[in-house]
C-alpha cells in the first residue's frame, strides 16, 4: 500500500528537511522513498553523491590505495573520515528542504574534530532521525547483520568478520545518538507505520 499523508495544518514550506541517519540495512532508504512519495519533497541519497563530492574536495584514490596496501581497510576508513565530514557539510548546505538519506558511516566519527564539524552542520535541522531496529543494541546488531548478510549474498559477495563488525561499530558508537533529534525503532512495524510515526512527530513538534 502506498503511503500518503495530508493535513491542513502541515506546511511543507516551513520545514527545513528530514535527515535520516543510522547503520547499514537500518531501512533509511526505504523510509526516505516513502517519505518522498508521501510528502512530495525531493530526496537525495548521499551515497550516490559521494564520489562527486570527494573528487571536488581533494580525496585521492591513489593515496587511498597506497594506504590500503600498508594499513588495510581501517587505514582507508581513517583517511576518508575528514572528507566525509566535509562532504556532509556541503550536502546540507547545497540541498536544503529535502529528505536526505545519509550513508551509514556519514554520521559516525571517532575524531572529535570530525564529529564537531558534522554536529555543527546538523544543528540547525530539527528533524534528524536515527533509524534502528530496537532500543537494545545487541538486538539491533543481530537484526542488522542478518539483513546485511542477506544483502551481500544477493550480490554474490562473501561476508567477512570485518564486514559484520561494521554494524556493531556503528550501533555502539555514540555519534548517532548525539546527532539525532529523534530515534525511530522499526522492529515489528511496517515501513508505512514508521513513516506515519515520523510525520506525527514532525507535526506535533511544530514542524
Amino acid at each position: 500500500m502506498d503511503f500518503q499523508y495530508s493535513s491542513s495544518c502541515y506546511t511543507l514550506q516551513t520545514m527545513d528537511g528530514i535527515i535520516l541517519i543510522g547503520p547499514i540495512c537500518a531501512g533509511k532508504s526505504t523510509l526516505a522513498a516513502l517519505l518522498e512519495k508521501g510528502l512530495h519533497l525531493p530526496r537525495i541519497e548521499v551515497d550516490e553523491l559521494r564520489w562527486q563530492y570527494f573528487n571536488d574536495i581533494g580525496y585521492s584514490e591513489d593515496e587511498a590505495r597506497r594506504i590500503f596496501q600498508s594499513q588495510g581497510n581501517l587505514g582507508v576508513l581513517r583517511y576518508s573520515k575528514p572528507f566525509e565530514a566535509q562532504m556532509v557539510e556541503k550536502v546540507l548546505a547545497e540541498h536544503p528542504k529535502k529528505i536526505i538519506d545519509m550513508g551509514a558511516g556519514h554520521s559516525v566519527y571517532d575524531r572529535p574534530e570530525d564529529f564537531e564539524r558534522v554536529s555543527k552542520a546538523l544543528s540547525p535541522y530539527k528533524h534528524v532521525i536515527l533509524v534502528l531496529p530496537s532500543p537494545d543494541a545487541g538486538r539491533s546488531i543481530a537484526v542488522l547483520n542478518k539483513r546485511f548478510a542477506k544483502l551481500l549474498r544477493s550480490e554474490n559477495i562473501e561476508s567477512t568478520p570485518e564486514m559484520m563488525q561494521l554494524n556493531e561499530d556503528f550501533v555502539r558508537n555514540p555519534s548517532n545518538a548525539k546527532l539525532a533529534k529523534r530515534t525511530i525503532y522499526t522492529e515489528g512495524k511496517s515501513p508505512q507505520e514508521c513513516c506515519a510515526e515520523i510525520i506525527d512527530w514532525i507535526e506535533r513538534s511544530g514542524n
